[in-house]
């Protein structure tokens, strides 16, 4: 609004070509403080009868609420403000008082405690002003009953009084309700960018204690519960007030009687501590059971793709089913005891007036009209904090076990601010020293990681680090960047660093903003980067450019785009000391050698490089080169010097020349066995001929592997789109879907049926106590005492009854519906296409679940802003060595902080709708009762009984609570039901195609040959979108060796994902000895194949759950096959043996570790087909000689397809496919396509043998 008016944007351009980026949260804060906040310029009318908020109304009623609409909140309720303000309290109170959970309670307690008193103040009129209705009955009954001697002034007098008191207790209520709320969304906000700023500082132990999904949990779980405290603590103070009150008015009516009613309460009071007790252990289970389900469901919805591809998804399903089962089991134990609790207190008024009645009959206390219904008005208002109190502790159970986790979490060890040392640039020429260094990942270890590192790396030195996999080469990065506890020695670093990760880490937005991150933008810097990046020709493929939205980590972008987009960001930050960790292995060797000449050796050539790498032809160039072995540097020199020295280099530098050697002899041999070099063009129509311009296959670089969204995008270039969001109304079919899903909705009647009778014994039992009462204590009694106790006893245990029947049916059905709902969600979610976890960000996945009533486009606007908040969360966890390696820490806080805001923005409003509506309802009926008092008084002596008209007040005297309460369940109920309809949404996802189909299973011994047959492929990922492959046609002959190469993107990972029909064609078919793929289950078809896939995936657990899932061979065979990959030394040396430790994502093993496992994988399964997709891309040449030498041996007889970055993998094999534009271009055996030299083969073997000439 604010820029259509002014056109004025806050982007402005300094330098000619530098500019501001467009999506800086600076920039967008200066946005978010345009918008107009209604409440900060009400005025005291308008904030007492909540009138600010007519605007929005106005807006809302004309059409569905945009986010843009809501206005902004508070200044004083901005999340920066707050979670500064937090911070400084925590300091003060850390330094008095030692960091403890006691001193985060104490930090929390100051934090609100000036708008808590005020709250305090308001609850406390609420409270008193509520019992001066109760108090005036008597006296009205009196009044109505022949005490009109003073005339019907009196009358007027009291129908004032109670008025007054109502609209003192409405003003007063709706202020305290409303402060608890705003007061709880400011602890909330301070609260998550504290948990968010702890994740960005934890320390590598204090992170693998915690998993994301816990911490995600600490987030969106605790810090509600933690909030809702606030909104009972109110109650601490009402409490004992009320209770006073109620006491004082019972004595004023029935004397010493009062002390009956008093010592009744104070025992159902009692009888609730050690219920809650109760719950509270249950809740500390509920909240264990939820963490572990919410771990492995992030676990799962990550690793997806492994799951299909090994055709793990059902065990994986049954064991999520499992963890929610257990989960169940203690949720039915509370809602069970839940349902006792309602029973006590719905049953409690009935009890108290009971034992108060009866101790008045024995004592001869005479029971009036008046009296019994002062006190019964009495009793109802006495019901509220009695029913309050079991909420109250329940609530404050829970509040303690959440707010214990989070202070443990926040107490959690951070790293060390002194394990590197800064120093000047102008004070020191080297930019690296380490002295006598000694690090561990473990703190409490005999045996550290990396140990006696002397190292001086001076100012634009370029140091290569090599070694076998797991010797410590990205520990030692680590340590540089202060990312590892150090034990001895010291660390200085001169200079600002950029890091490079193993896995690429790759935030969700577009490709530019990924490579700014956060810096302006500089055009002609931009497109230089791009251009030494090798992205130009990408960037040329996608609809938008470098705008292009990339999906949830990265998903869409081949591994080597991700790759080199993290290079692309790491030389735009200019700046002085560079890390790489092997961001090679990903790309294939052409663009590798691009790379390390235009990146390293060019745009970086005056800088301080550190690289470790495995391909040994980067090593030549380097000024220093360090050897790793077990965590030592046991050699370092310049190549030729090492060379000479012939200890552990030669190892790795001999395993890569016989990987050369090949090469050449293939090469050479091609040669002999061409007689001319003339071009032998294939007749055959299989390997017909593109036009193969250096330029053109080197720009076929296309947006694919693990999912290419290139050139459509959608219009927008655009893969993960705005969350769905219905508008209006919630429809029938929602309620109706949650009222029948269980039992087809047998139990709805009975349980109305019950809610039904329950209301009539009330009201039956309180009518009959003012019917046979007699007005005044002269007049003789209708009926005895004896039947009048009796008969109210009965009614009272008959309504009794009733509410303990309805508790019961309703925990019993809500926990089944939900059941129900969670199961079908969560097998349709698995049972998805692989395109859906593409393009849906698993917060927003995470985000569907029953939560925290919240009218109805404000809910579902707040509900929709809080999936971005857990997951920009837990992107910033995943990276958070790259946010403190670029100093990014608090950029990324302000994000967050603005997500926050916008959070709190619908929120707000949305409390304050509701807010503004009660106030109404309340004043209205405040109004009907003072009118209806008025006539009351004015009628006639003796036209009415003044016994029913003292019932009918004791009722009208709750009406403004009971229409409140009643517009409160209907807002409410149809806020959670957009819970239901969010949840019915994503169980409707379509589904894969069926795991196994009856009429087509292939018989066991299948595949058995493994002759794969490829026909007029054509492969597209999603509608809108062109062809990845197209029409592919050819025949793969069984037991043979395949070599599939191609430039990076050129379609080789689409062909396999296809084999898997992780994609399915959209023309054509593939077929394996005969059985096209299409017709057999999906279970079928991948458990009968072996994959080795680009990114190796480790899941929480241990050794052997990760080879063997399912338990399907036994010890001996596993450690026969960690022996053949190279693991089982590194598995004996634990002291767990099979059984060690696996943390979240394999983290607790090397990448080219994790690379091993999935070796092993393999080599357990014996498939007669087996693929592997650059598979050896993170080990060492040595390592990977072994594994080459291993697959030879084990799957001799077997059809292998290789997808190759590395062409000395391939070079052995029976056949040659070579990839282009989603195109066969080539396909013969090695010797054939070598013999003619303008073959795209022979192009990629020249190249490869020319980078590697020096050995």
């Amino acid at each position: 609004m604010w820029v259509s008016a002014t056109g004025k944007t806050g982007v402005t351009s300094i330098n000619s070509s530098i500019t501001e980026p467009l999506l800086s949260p600076s920039a967008g804060q200066q946005a978010e403080t345009k918008r107009t906040c209604l409440y900060g310029r009400a005025s005291v009318l308008d904030l007492v009868t909540f009138s600010w908020m007519g605007p929005l109304f106005a807006i809302g009623y004309k059409k569905p609420l945009d986010k843009n609409d809501v206005p902004d909140i508070d200044e004083r309720d901005y999340a920066d403000l707050l979670s500064d303000s937090f911070k400084r309290i925590l300091a003060d109170v850390e330094r008095r008082h030692g960091l403890s959970t006691l001193s985060i309670y104490r930090a929390m307690f100051l934090f609100i405690r000036r708008k808590a008193i005020i709250n305090a103040v308001f609850a406390i009129l609420c409270a008193c002003a509520s019992y001066v209705g109760p108090s005036l009955i008597n006296d009205l009954v009196r009044f109505l009953g022949g005490g009109r001697k003073y005339g019907l002034k009196k009358g007027y007098i009291l129908a004032a009084a109670f008025l007054s008191a109502k609209v003192v207790e409405t003003v007063a209520q709706r202020q305290w309700i409303f402060g608890a709320r705003r007061l709880g969304m400011r602890l909330r906000a301070a609260l998550i960018s504290h948990i968010y700023q702890k994740g960005l500082r934890l320390s590598c132990s204090a992170r693998q204690k915690h998993t994301s999904g816990e911490i995600i949990n600490y987030m969106s779980v605790d810090i509600q519960r933690i909030t809702d405290v606030i909104w009972y603590t109110n109650y601490i103070w009402m409490l004992p007030i009320q209770l006073s009150l109620a006491v004082y008015v019972l004595y004023l009516n029935l004397g010493t009687g009062a002390w009956a009613g008093l010592a009744a309460t104070l025992v159902i009071m009692a009888c609730n501590i050690p219920l809650t007790r109760l719950q509270k252990r249950l809740q500390s289970q509920i909240m264990a059971a939820k963490d572990n389900r919410m771990k492995a469901t992030t676990e799962v919805l990550r690793s997806m793709k492994i799951l299909k591809l090994q055709a793990w998804d059902t065990e994986y399903l049954q064991k999520l089913e499992a963890l929610r089962m257990e989960e169940h089991n203690w949720l039915w134990k509370s809602v069970r005891l839940t349902a006792l609790t309602t029973f006590i207190f719905w049953g409690s008024p009935a009890f108290i007036s009971s034992i108060t009645f009866g101790t008045c009959i024995l004592m001869g206390i005479p029971l009036t009209a008046g009296t019994v219904l002062s006190a019964l008005a009495t009793f109802r208002m006495l019901q509220d904090p009695i029913f309050t109190l079991p909420d109250l502790l329940s609530v404050f159970a829970q509040g303690k076990v959440s707010a214990d986790r989070v202070a443990q979490y926040l107490q959690e060890e951070e790293l060390k601010d002194d394990a590197i040392t800064e120093v000047s640039r102008s004070d020191t020429d080297y930019d690296v020293e380490i002295d006598h260094g000694a690090f561990s990942w473990e703190l409490e270890t005999t045996s550290p990681t990396i140990t006696d590192v002397n190292l001086k790396v001076k100012r634009g030195m370029k140091v290569a680090i090599c070694g076998m996999v797991g010797s410590g080469k990205s520990s030692l990065l680590s340590c540089i960047l202060g990312e590892m506890p150090k034990l001895a020695g010291t660390v200085r670093v001169s200079g600002s660093r950029a890091y490079v990760p193993q896995t690429a880490w790759i935030l969700s937005g577009n490709i530019r903003d990924n490579i700014l991150f956060g810096n302006p933008y500089d055009k002609e810097k931009y497109e230089k980067i791009i251009q030494a990046c090798a992205l130009t020709k990408d960037l040329e493929l996608f609809a938008n450019g470098d705008l292009t939205e990339i999906g949830e980590r990265g998903i869409n972008m081949s591994g080597g785009q991700k790759q080199r987009i993290q290079i692309a960001r790491s030389v735009y930050e200019d700046a002085d000391i560079y890390l790489f960790d092997d961001p090679f292995s990903a790309v294939d060797a052409h663009t590798g050698a691009q790379l390390f000449k235009d990146c390293l050796m060019g745009l970086l050539k005056d800088k301080t490089i550190l690289y470790v790498t495995h391909q040994v032809e980067f090593l030549p160039a380097a000024d220093l080169i360090l050897v790793m072995q077990d965590g030592k540097i046991v050699q370092k020199g310049r190549f030729d010097d090492l060379l000479k020295q012939n200890i552990g280099f030669e190892a790795i530098v001999g395993a890569h020349s016989q990987a050369i050697d090949s090469v050449i002899n293939a090469e050479s041999s091609s040669r002999i066995l061409s007689t001319e070099s003339q071009k032998l063009a294939d007749s055959d129509d299989e390997f017909e001929r593109e036009n193969d311009t250096d330029d053109q296959v080197q720009g076929i670089i296309k947006q694919e592997s693990e999912h290419d969204v290139s050139q459509g995008v959608n219009e927008k270039g655009r893969l993960t789109q705005e969350e769905e969001r219905e508008k209006g109304g919630i429809g029938k079919t929602v309620y109706w879907a949650y009222l029948t899903a269980v039992h087809g909705g047998a139990l709805a009647p009975v349980i109305v049926a019950a809610q039904s009778f329950f209301q009539i014994f009330q009201v039956a039992s309180n009518y009959w106590m003012a019917w046979a009462c007699p007005p005044t204590s002269a007049t003789t009694p209708r009926v005895g005492l004896g039947l009048l106790l009796s008969v109210y006893i009965m009614l009272s245990i008959g309504s009794a009854l009733c509410v303990f029947g309805r508790s019961i049916l309703l925990s019993l059905v809500g926990l089944l519906t939900a059941e129900k709902f969670f199961k079908n969600m969560l097998h349709c979610i698995l049972r998805a296409p692989m395109s859906f976890f593409d393009s849906t960000p698993t917060g927003r996945i995470l985000n569907r679940r029953y939560y925290i009533p919240t009218a109805r486009e404000l809910a579902r606007l707040s509900q929709i802003q809080r999936a971005p908040i857990l997951h920009h969360f837990a992107e910033s966890l995943t990276g958070a060595a790259s946010i403190r390696a670029y100093g990014q820490k608090d950029r990324f806080s302000k994000a967050n902080i603005s997500l926050v805001n916008n959070h709190s923005r619908p929120w707000f409003h949305n409390i304050s709708a509701v807010e503004w509506l009660c106030f109404r309802l309340n004043m209205l009926s405040n109004f009907v009762f003072a009118f209806s008092l008025t006539l009351l008084v004015s009628l006639p002596e003796g036209f009415i009984n003044p016994s029913i008209a003292g019932l009918a007040v004791t009722y009208a005297l709750n009406l403004n609570g009971q229409l409140s309460s009643i517009t409160w369940n209907i807002c409410n109920t149809e806020n959670k039901m957009i819970s239901v309809e969010r949840i019915m949404q994503y169980s409707r996802i379509p589904s894969e195609a069926p795991l196994i189909v009856d009429d087509h299973r292939p018989p066991n011994s299948w595949p058995k040959d493994g002759t794969i047959n490829i026909r007029n492929l054509e492969v597209r990922y999603a509608e809108h979108l062109p062809s990845v492959l197209r029409n592919i046609s050819c025949t793969i002959p069984g037991r043979k060796k395949v070599g599939i190469v191609g430039r990076t993107g050129s379609g080789k990972s689409t062909l396999i994902q296809a084999l898997f029909r992780i994609v399915e064609p959209r023309v054509g078919t593939i077929e394996i000895d005969d059985v096209d793929l299409s017709k057999i289950g999906l279970h079928d078809l991948r458990g009968r194949l072996s994959i080795i896939p680009q990114d190796p995936t480790m899941f929480e657990g241990t050794v052997r759950g990760n080879l063997d899932p399912l338990n399907e061979y036994s010890d001996q065979h596993i450690w026969e096959t960690l022996d053949k990959c190279q693991l089982g030394d590194i598995v004996r040396q634990s002291p767990k043996k099979l059984d060690s430790t696996v943390v979240e994502n394999g983290e607790n093993w090397s990448v080219g570790q994790r690379q091993l496992f999935c070796l092993g994988r393999v080599l357990l399964k014996r498939s007669n087909v087996l693929v592997l997709d650059e598979a050896t891309a993170s080990v060492d040449s040595s390592t990977d000689a072994i594994i080459q030498q291993t697959l030879r041996e084990e799957f001799g007889d077997c059809t292998v397809l290789t997808v190759a970055h590395r062409i000395h993998t391939v070079i052995d094999s029976d056949l040659i496919l070579v990839f282009s534009e989603g195109r066969i271009i080539e396909y013969d055996t090695p010797s054939r396509l070598l013999e003619d030299e303008n073959s795209e083969f022979s192009r990629l073997i020249k190249e490869y043998s020319r980078r590697s000439k020096g050995f």
